[in-house]
């Protein structure tokens, strides 16, 4: 709970220092990720809110979704469709996230080196990146082979 604490915290100092507003909404979603040991995908997040806020809609949670990832606090696991907090949004480059297929634990890397070697090729090729996603699935340590 404290790193949530911290999260939040750290998110709300972030959008202030850039002039983004951290509505009620945007932190209460931020929190429920955060708070989620793998990941929530956008409609149990609607489930968990609409509990809360009996006005909430697809719409309100896709906006705060977008706004998060706009803002580097949230990442989309694309291929669960899901959403992870970013526990550094302060880091600005790129990321690379291992996922566990077992348990859903999402641990994130900040390999720097392996970026630049991607956009430098792509660059090579004439190809311009708009978005990466480095995704590797397979089995932390706490899970077990069976």
């Amino acid at each position: 709970m404290t790193e949530s604490r911290d999260l939040l915290r750290q998110a709300e100092h972030q959008c202030q220092a850039r002039g983004a507003r951290f509505t009620p909404i945007r932190r209460r979603v931020l929190e429920l990720i955060a708070e989620a040991p793998g990941g929530l995908k956008a409609y149990d997040l609607l489930d968990r809110l609409a509990a809360e806020h009996a006005a909430a809609r697809p719409p309100t949670v896709y906006r705060a979704l977008e706004f998060l990832i706009d803002q580097g606090l949230v990442h989309r696991i694309e291929s669960l469709n899901a959403y992870v907090a970013c526990p550094c949004p302060e880091h600005s480059h790129g990321f690379q996230l291992l996922i566990c297929r077992r348990c859903g634990r999402v641990e994130e890397l900040h390999l720097d080196d392996v970026n630049a070697q991607l956009a430098d090729r792509a660059r090579e090729l004439g190809f311009r990146v708009e978005r990466q996603t480095i995704e590797l699935l397979g089995r932390c340590e706490a899970c077990p082979d069976a």
